[in-house]
């Protein structure tokens, strides 16, 4: 597939690097010759310095016969514009745009995007994208994410093995007698810096993040499997009122029942722009490296603080001090703690800060734009480990290579791991005799060096 790429960002640069590797043709533009540089240093794709605006300049990028052009620019109108130029100039058939601003995604302008008006075929909000991870990470305790595939009936449970977990060092292949009716898979690991998909001979180790798909009504019962019995937070302090923590305060608010919100904002304005907007959130207006004001937020009796400034240090400086005031107070419990961090190196400092999870908006956004890409029956996407994985949800259809086929006589590489199978509304895990049929969801992780070969079994004709 020949895709163009604005913006050379920390954003597009990953896209353009994942989608490449996957065998895609890459070309990005950006204005600045630096980020383009740092293209040409580290990327086989072809980029080009220019603004993408400039019908030349798309054109250079051989637009005309581009079949997908992705706007991740650090500007809303210009990525609007470039889809508008894409559609109107080069009849470029998929536009996907990256939009911040909260006004043009408001729900009663959504008639806007069509082909009279603004031709963008699928929206990118970085901050509302992120508000819906935070909050499937507070749906299930434990786990440091939760996604949902096959209609919200299968899940895709990312777990941190601790040291009480009983199921260390036994083999994969024998949690089945130990938990005969768990329906959940374990379709990968990261260990240390190594990602892969285990065998069933492999065993779980201590420090592991281990990636299981699972049946959705057992996904208490799974986390408990290894080791993970924390309730659901019912009260909640975010420390950042802006976009993000907004969206996430509303979501909460509108979702689940019974869970307090307190929103700490040091802009003023802002403060009292929140305060109107949502209903049953307590806004306090002030800084949150401040330990009277997060005494006036009631932090000893949250149970979970996420840090969602727009600044990283004060991220991590909150989250120091959450930890700080839980070990001076004996008889409080340890707090869960989230920080939103955009410079990857601050990664390394997680440990020793001892934050319970990290979020990275990059990778957010990446993951929302590539399940947009794939070919054939592809429903859903999920990238992980930085892009090395990506767990996918497909559907079977009669001129896929797998219909009528059981998985052993599949010849699926090693690459692709089948983890879950919805049909006629049951979760199935399916075993060697298990056979593909019409309609069947199937989610799946495959290796990025492997997509094509993926797309392949779902294409969506014979030819």
């Amino acid at each position: 597939m020949n895709i163009i790429i604005c913006g050379a960002g920390r954003v597009g640069f990953t896209i353009a690097k994942l989608l490449s590797e996957q065998g895609h043709s890459i070309t990005v533009i950006d204005q600045s010759s630096e980020d383009i540089q740092k293209i040409n240093d580290s990327l086989d794709v072809k980029a080009i310095v220019g603004k993408a605006t400039y019908p030349s300049i798309l054109e250079k990028a051989n637009a005309s016969e581009t079949d997908m052009i992705i706007a991740v620019t650090r500007n809303d109108e210009i990525n609007m514009l470039i889809c508008q130029i894409a559609f109107s100039i080069f009849n470029i058939q998929k536009k996907i745009a990256r939009i911040r601003s909260q006004d043009y995604l408001n729900p009663k302008f959504t008639r806007v995007y069509n082909k009279e008006n603004l031709p963008i075929d699928v929206i990118i909000s970085p901050e509302i994208e992120i508000a819906k991870s935070i909050q499937r990470k507070l749906e299930a305790p434990g786990a440091l994410d939760s996604v949902p595939f096959a209609d919200s009936q299968i899940r895709l449970l990312e777990i941190l093995i601790k040291d009480n977990c009983k199921l260390i060092g036994l083999k994969l292949n024998e949690l089945t007698k130990k938990f005969p009716n768990l329906e959940a898979n374990i379709i990968a690991i990261i260990r240390g810096d190594k990602s892969f998909i285990p065998k069933k001979t492999d065993q779980v180790q201590e420090n592991d993040k281990i990636y299981v798909i699972s049946n959705s009504s057992q996904m208490v019962e799974t986390l408990e499997a290894f080791g993970h019995t924390e309730k659901i937070s019912k009260k909640i302090l975010i420390i950042g009122g802006g976009n993000i923590g907004f969206n996430l305060a509303k979501n909460i608010e509108e979702t689940l029942e019974g869970v307090r919100v307190k929103i700490v904002e040091k802009d003023k304005t802002r403060a009292e722009f929140l305060a109107n907007e949502l209903n049953n959130s307590i806004v306090i207006n002030g800084n949150g490296l401040d330990e009277e004001v997060l005494s006036e937020a009631n932090l000893d009796e949250a149970e979970t603080v996420l840090a969602l400034t727009n600044d990283d240090e004060d991220n991590l400086m909150v989250s120091v001090l959450v930890e700080k005031f839980a070990k001076d107070q004996k008889d409080i419990n340890d707090k869960r703690t989230m920080a939103l961090i955009n410079k990857p190196n601050y990664s390394l400092l997680q440990s020793s800060l001892k934050i319970d999870d990290l979020i990275d908006p990059r990778m957010n956004t990446v993951s929302s734009i590539l399940k947009h890409v794939h070919k054939g029956t592809i429903e859903n996407a999920y990238t992980i480990s930085n892009g090395e994985y990506e767990v996918v949800e497909a559907e079977i259809i009669e001129t896929s290579e797998l219909i009528n086929k059981e998985l052993k006589n599949a010849n699926l590489p090693d690459q692709i791991r089948i983890g879950a199978v919805l049909r006629d509304k049951k979760v199935i895990i399916p075993k060697s005799d298990f056979i593909f049929q019409n309609d069947d969801k199937i989610v799946l992780i495959v290796k990025k060096d492997t997509i094509s070969v993926m797309e392949n079994l779902f294409r969506l004709s014979s030819v």
